[in-house]
């Protein structure tokens, strides 16, 4: 059962200097100097900024550093001692800016540049809602299209549904990602940090699905990042499909363990439509190498992603991660 949402008061207003802007990188230092430096001209500027480091072996640690006083705002360095993935990065990226007192966390990968008035336009949804999305623009200026709706049943993305918005300006969704989730310090307290045992892949999604079982998470008509990294396609008409990687072919079937331990915990799986959305999931990744990539090589990663699953599913003394509070 999905816990009350506290509402916020009519009067509560938004504080720029509440919000942490939490980035994970990982050997793209030209990517993160892309984005920082378009935090430099940030209108309002954020409380924080934290950067995460994987581990990086480039210059990102000089980068960061040439930072620290163009940004006007408080620059906070993590650097890791093993690369824990993005889930990892985005785990300690929370944990630090929670242990900041910050209200509000903002996050994101090294491969977007933020538009200057994207914490403004954030900034105005939050008197309302406790977990935000906003909008972002693909590498070449196009309009990104963001899945934001699962098939809870099934786990997986609804990759139809509406991209179009009412005049409301906001839809209900109930996932994550982790490219620009705009979350609430009191959410975060009731479900926890997010669980860096994904390492990639659908540790946002399911973060996000977490998120709506305690509020009203909503994708906002906000345009407030770019992409900067471009990524190959196939062009489906009214989607597009990216290239991937033999990393992510695995994590995308073995987290399926993962979800499906989640669901468990909160009472909604079932077997039948979750195993037809680990079929689909398959079948999706073979177009992926098919279509996009002009390949098989790589299906052996997902039979090894299904197979190392098989045991992370079996694990009956699996727990997910706690909340922040006893009593939230």
């Amino acid at each position: 059962m999905t816990a009350p949402e506290r509402r916020p008061s009519t009067e509560e207003t938004f504080d720029p200097a509440s919000a942490t802007i939490a980035i994970v990188t990982y050997n793209r230092s030209h990517l993160l100097t892309r984005l920082l430096t378009s935090l430099t001209s940030l209108d309002p500027k954020p409380g924080h900024v934290v950067v995460v480091d994987n581990a990086s072996v480039d210059d990102t640690a000089e980068v960061v550093e040439s930072f620290r006083e163009k940004l006007g705002t408080r620059l906070v360095y993590r650097r890791l001692e093993t690369n824990t993935g993005g889930s990892g990065g985005f785990s300690e990226g929370m944990r630090v800016a929670y242990e900041l007192g910050s209200t509000w966390m903002w996050l994101m990968d090294d491969d977007v540049e933020v538009l200057p008035d994207g914490l403004a336009k954030m900034g105005r949804w939050a008197p309302r809602f406790r977990s935000i999305q906003g909008r972002r623009y693909d590498y070449d200026g196009s309009e990104f299209y963001w899945q934001y709706r699962v098939a809870e049943r099934m786990g997986i993305p609804i990759p139809f549904a509406p991209a179009g918005f009412t005049e409301s300006g906001y839809k209900e969704m109930n996932s994550g990602c982790f490219e620009g989730m705009f979350i609430h310090r009191d959410i975060v307290e009731r479900i926890g940090l997010p669980d860096p045992r994904f390492f990639i892949y659908w540790d946002d999604q399911v973060y996000g699905w977490l998120a709506s079982r305690h509020t009203t998470s909503v994708i906002v008509d906000e345009f407030v990042l770019r992409r900067t990294r471009e990524i190959k396609q196939w062009d489906m008409g009214i989607r597009h499909m990216n290239a991937s990687s033999n990393a992510y072919r695995y994590y995308i079937m073995r987290n399926r363990a993962l979800i499906k331990q989640y669901y468990r915990v909160h009472d909604v799986y079932n077997p039948v439509l979750f195993g037809l959305g680990t079929t689909l999931t398959f079948g999706k990744e073979l177009i992926r190498l098919l279509f996009v990539e002009r390949t098989v090589r790589g299906t052996s990663n997902l039979v090894r992603g299904l197979r190392d699953g098989g045991r992370i599913s079996r694990d009956r003394m699996w727990r997910p991660m706690p909340p922040l509070v006893s009593n939230p």
